[in-house]
């Protein structure tokens, strides 16, 4: 989900020839069994396909990533796959994976404390390891290392990027360690999730932790897409957005791109990402999630149609892609992967992710290992040869609004470094300021004192280092309605220090009106 990672690698195209993937091997459901009964190999094979499903549909869309905003890749844009392309990468830009390692930081908890193992370890874990966030994840490891845990970490009010998808983009871990059983990965989502999002943000995780778990027990596309949304509360922005592309996918079944620009008629509007606003980016996990739905649906489970459509897409088309082929990569198992992408992966296998110490061959055995624990724990039974799941019908989480209330009416530019910053006066119910602190000492916290309407509204720290900075210098929600003027007062300044301020994302209590005559 790296917004601008290294320089890509232009390679040419390789051309793509596959067959489609059957998705028939088990009886059409209309719901889950009670019960259901699968190999000890058959469920280590879709665990593996999980995991290497995400990471070659990672690898496929990563030069695309975040070049296509509010609109599709057309056909002629070529993506190429390359021999020793995965390795590539896993060498010279490994930060591209930063969805799997990040995947990896729950896994290794769950693996070395237990499934018991409280919010905070993972929340610390998450927040002093060494890879560089974005986002939801950056303000929440910010707010987690100045004392603010979860699930107030990633509470709007403490995070704007709190319907971002990041625990979207993260939350594999939680569908494959929980077989059949979406309300147990609904459960790790609830604890883990809300260290860095809410409503629709976090919803995101959930819905793709469900569509993984349902993966094991069903190869019908549409029943698991349309079973897990069952997971998400009616009356959700994100479980709307989603019914209407199952809805559009049957009214539309031979035309994905229709469905995606019904998608952006109606549901591309972002107000909570203080970068996706008034710009045609957009990180918010409805509108990423529905493309992970469309290509699903519209892959019919072909692996590469899928991962293409998803990529074509466009946004985050990295993360989507590795969500999607995870998906299908689970219900089709790593045996059925087509060669063709597993030939560059299995070069990696025993390689270790960046910033860890973990393979993906370790990842396959720790994340079986786990789903075993689970099994046993929910009711199933676990043999020598055969396990037994005690399947769960899924049942909605809790309803969650973010930035309820709140609509974009303008940006104000700012544009001075703190000293000249002088009086910022606005009209309306909420802010959020944009900027950064530089300094020759890379361990320099700036200590800054905001003031509202000549009021103490808050001191905070804002460190110079990239890895613990805060995303956005201040921001105050739910304010009465009307003019408000803010002041900043630097307490600490230092030769070689900056404090600037970039622009302000202004909110009120209703969308502008503009009336022209």
């Amino acid at each position: 989900m790296v917004i601008m990672k290294n320089t890509i690698l232009q390679i040419g195209m390789i051309a793509l020839s596959l067959g489609m993937l059957s998705c028939s091997q088990q009886p059409v459901m209309d719901k889950l069994p009670d019960k259901f009964t699968i190999s000890r190999e058959k469920l280590l094979d879709k665990i593996k396909g999980g995991w290497a499903g995400q990471t070659i549909g990672c690898t496929y869309g990563g030069p695309t990533e975040f070049r296509y905003n509010g609109t599709m890749i057309q056909e002629y844009v070529t993506i190429p796959w390359p021999d020793g392309y995965i390795k590539w990468w896993y060498e010279n830009s490994p930060g591209l994976y930063d969805d799997v390692y990040m995947d990896l930081t729950f896994v290794d908890v769950f693996d070395r404390l237990g499934l018991d193992a409280p919010v905070d370890s993972f929340a610390m874990a998450f927040a002093n390891a060494g890879y560089m966030l974005w986002h939801a994840n950056q303000s929440a490891r910010y707010n987690i290392l100045q004392g603010i845990m979860p699930p107030e970490s990633g509470n709007w009010l403490n995070n704007p990027h709190a319907d971002d998808l990041d625990y979207q983009i993260e939350a594999d871990y939680s569908g494959l360690m929980s077989p059949g059983m979406p309300n147990t990965a609904s459960e790790i989502s609830d604890k883990i999730g809300h260290i860095m999002n809410y409503g629709d943000g976090w919803y995101g995780g959930v819905y793709v932790g469900a569509m993984y778990s349902l993966a094991f027990v069903s190869d019908d596309i549409e029943f698991i897409v349309t079973e897990a949304l069952k997971t998400i509360p009616r009356q959700s922005r994100y479980y709307q957005c989603m019914s209407d592309v199952i809805r559009w996918h049957q009214e539309y079944p031979d035309d994905w791109k229709r469905t995606w620009f019904e998608c952006e008629k109606k549901w591309s509007e972002d107000i909570g990402c203080p970068d996706g606003v008034f710009v045609p980016f957009n990180i918010d996990a409805v509108i990423n999630s529905a493309y992970i739905l469309i290509s699903l649906l519209y892959g019919e489970g072909d692996f590469y149609k899928t991962m293409d459509i998803a990529t074509r897409c466009g946004q985050d088309s990295d993360c989507n892609p590795a969500s999607a082929a995870g998906i299908l990569g689970a219900i089709i198992g790593y045996s059925k992967i087509p060669d063709y992408w597993l030939k560059n992966l299995k070069e990696v296998e025993d390689m270790n992710f960046a910033y860890t110490n973990i393979s993906l061959n370790r990842t396959y055995q720790m994340s079986f290992n786990q789903a075993l624990q689970m099994i046993e724990r929910n009711g199933g039974e676990v043999g020598e040869k055969e396990i037994t799941i005690a399947c769960q019908q899924p049942v909605p989480v809790r309803y969650e609004k973010a930035f309820d209330g709140l609509y974009p009416v303008g940006r104000l530019g700012v544009n001075r470094e703190i000293a000249e910053v002088g009086e910022v006066a606005w009209e309306g119910t909420g802010i959020v300021f944009k900027g950064y602190v530089r300094a020759d000492d890379g361990n320099y916290v700036a200590r800054v004192e905001m003031y509202m309407d000549g009021e103490l509204a808050e001191t905070a720290n804002l460190p110079a280092a990239f890895r613990t900075r805060r995303n956005d210098l201040f921001w105050k929600y739910q304010l009465p309605k009307g003019k408000h003027i803010f002041t900043f007062k630097w307490l600490n300044p230092v030769p070689g220090a900056s404090v600037h301020f970039n622009d302000a994302l202004i909110y009120s209590d209703a969308p502008l009106q503009t009336v022209h005559q």
